[in-house]
């Protein structure tokens, strides 16, 4: 999954991004809501993490923006402002979700999870294919009851294409919802990390991980 961080105080902003990483997300950021707005609208972001208070644009206008011109991504505001007024507006600009801070990361990430569950977006945290369960929830693979250790890489791209079953998904599908912006376009990571992949998994569930000459993967 991938997730864009707008938040002006940069040790926040940091502190989120780093968290959000090392629980297995690829995470994009910007410090106001004009360069936040430009890369929802470039991007194709599974969920974004608001600041309502934010120089050049505010959360609140940049949501707006958003829904306005069609984009639905999922929205988690932050604020500091605890009233209920406060709330009701963020999410009369369409906002899903409303933390206050200071707030638990823990927290955060549970939001985040329940956001992701809700219709048209993400169905469960357990993905399986025949004897094969992949929990996201606690960040763990399973073959025939077997644990099968991944890095965080290799887990974000056995989950992509376990949401896209059947679908010839492109390389650059993989780099927009599994890397961050600072990858290299031009590097064979993205093959590197799919064969290390089919290497952990046992022989028949390997070869369900397909290439098309061409085009990109699929999982069968």
């Amino acid at each position: 999954m991938k997730l864009l961080v707008v938040e002006d105080e940069p040790k926040l902003n940091a502190g989120l991004v780093h968290g959000l990483q090392q629980r297995g997300y690829a995470v994009d950021f910007a410090f106001d809501g004009e360069d936040g707005e430009r890369m929802a609208r470039i991007n194709g972001y599974d969920l974004i993490i608001l600041d309502v208070m934010m120089p050049n644009k505010d959360g609140l206008a940049m949501c707006a923006s958003l829904r306005s011109n069609g984009i639905q991504t999922p929205i988690i505001f932050l604020t500091a402002k605890d009233t209920t007024d406060e709330k009701i507006t963020g999410l009369n600009a369409g906002g899903d979700d409303y933390l206050v801070k200071p707030f638990s990361f823990d927290e955060l990430v549970a939001r985040i999870r329940t956001v992701l569950r809700r219709p048209a977006t993400i169905t469960s945290d357990i993905l399986t294919l025949d004897g094969l369960s992949l929990n996201t929830r606690e960040q763990q693979l399973t073959v025939n009851q077997k644990v099968i250790p991944l890095t965080q890489r290799e887990f974000g791209l056995l989950e992509y294409f376990l949401r896209n079953q059947r679908a010839v998904i492109t390389q650059q599908d993989i780099i927009d919802h599994v890397w961050d912006r600072f990858f290299d376009s031009l590097s064979n990571v993205v093959s590197v990390h799919v064969k290390n992949l089919r290497k952990k998994l046992p022989p028949a569930y390997a070869k369900r991980i397909q290439t098309i000459w061409g085009k990109g993967y699929r999982i069968a």
